[in-house]
């Protein structure tokens, strides 16, 4: 049970950091160009990374040799979802974005479940699930709506 706790509280921190990014990225973007912003932001991650693997680290970075090539391909992705968070929030607004990139998410997550792809285990995408996302796109929806 405390494994549950502590995955909704990182889940819920994340949610927050991740908001709060989006909006830094998005006003850094303004001064600097989106590129740039995405070079900045991954290099500043990168130094408070190495700061981090040197103060906590507890892994073995050799390791390295026994990680699926395409598993590093996360690095690239990180690239992308600044550049085109950046992007969206300063089109659409952090709310209507961080609304779809969640509902993106999930329903991504649930295919990668349900087809048990990089390794995970199997998990049933059933309708309860496929309700679960038409409920989540109304609410943005509602959301959106001009009240």
């Amino acid at each position: 049970m405390e494994k549950l706790y502590l995955g909704i509280l990182y889940s819920i921190l994340a949610g927050i950091i991740v908001s709060t990014q989006n909006v830094f990225s998005a006003r850094i973007s303004e001064k600097m160009g989106m590129w740039e912003t995405t070079f900045v932001v991954h290099l500043v991650g990168l130094i408070f990374a190495l700061a981090m693997v040197v103060i906590f680290g507890e892994g073995n970075i050799k390791n390295i040799a026994e990680v699926k090539k395409v598993y590093l391909l996360a690095g690239v992705l990180g690239v992308f979802i600044i550049f085109l968070v950046a992007n969206s929030v300063t089109l659409l607004g952090a709310s209507f974005v961080v609304s779809l990139m969640v509902i993106s998410q999930l329903a991504f997550a649930a295919v990668i479940d349900a087809l048990g792809l990089f390794g995970n285990e199997k998990i049933p995408f059933d309708f309860t699930k496929f309700l679960g996302l038409i409920l989540m796109i109304i609410g943005v929806i509602v959301f959106k709506l001009k009240g």
